[in-house]
């Protein structure tokens, strides 16, 4: 990896954005101030009751030679050993802080699954929770934590998700028991 990579947030955002529109996805797009948790998202304006704001997490092995975008409902907790168990692999952790720009050409807050298309050779492997298709409509980012993209469910997946590169793995992740 290397020491110093120079972020264009907006050349990124605008990426994303004429991907969607090359391949024809309607999406709303909102622009705010900058969000930088799942929580923050959750009391934006259009945050509604039909809306699933997904909660993004860059994952890694132990010896920092895979990566993982794992994506999930957002008050769900997540656990290590669940998916670790799920993916068969062993020790997995959050990625390190150099990580999301060198991999994904992002900062910190702006994790999104739409970033794979920033850099298609990153190696990155999508993780979906199925629990996030849910009726109604999806939200993610579109590379910049000032910007939401909604799509409807079936657009994401029927239209979004089988144009990112690589071929995302869905696991039945379980609520932590309390």
């Amino acid at each position: 990896m290397t020491d110093q990579i120079q972020l264009d947030v907006h050349e990124s955002e605008q990426k994303v954005l004429r991907r969607l529109d090359e391949l024809k996805v309607p999406y709303e797009y909102h622009q705010h101030h900058a969000v930088h948790t799942i929580d923050e998202c959750l009391e934006l304006p259009y945050a509604e009751a039909d809306v699933t704001f997904c909660k993004n997490i860059l994952l890694c092995n132990r010896q920092k030679t895979q990566f993982y975008l794992y994506v999930t409902v957002p008050k769900k907790p997540y656990r290590t050993a669940d998916v670790s168990k799920l993916l068969g692999v062993s020790r997995l952790s959050f990625a390190p802080d150099e990580a999301l720009p060198e991999l994904l050409r992002l900062y910190s807050g702006s994790l999104t699954p739409l970033a794979l298309w920033l850099n298609p050779d990153s190696g990155v492997q999508l993780v979906l929770d199925r629990e996030i298709r849910q009726p109604g409509r999806i939200a993610f980012h579109p590379a910049v934590n000032t910007a939401t993209v909604i799509f409807r469910q079936e657009d994401f997946f029927d239209r979004v998700v089988p144009a990112l590169p690589g071929t995302p793995i869905f696991l039945d992740v379980p609520w932590p028991v309390v």
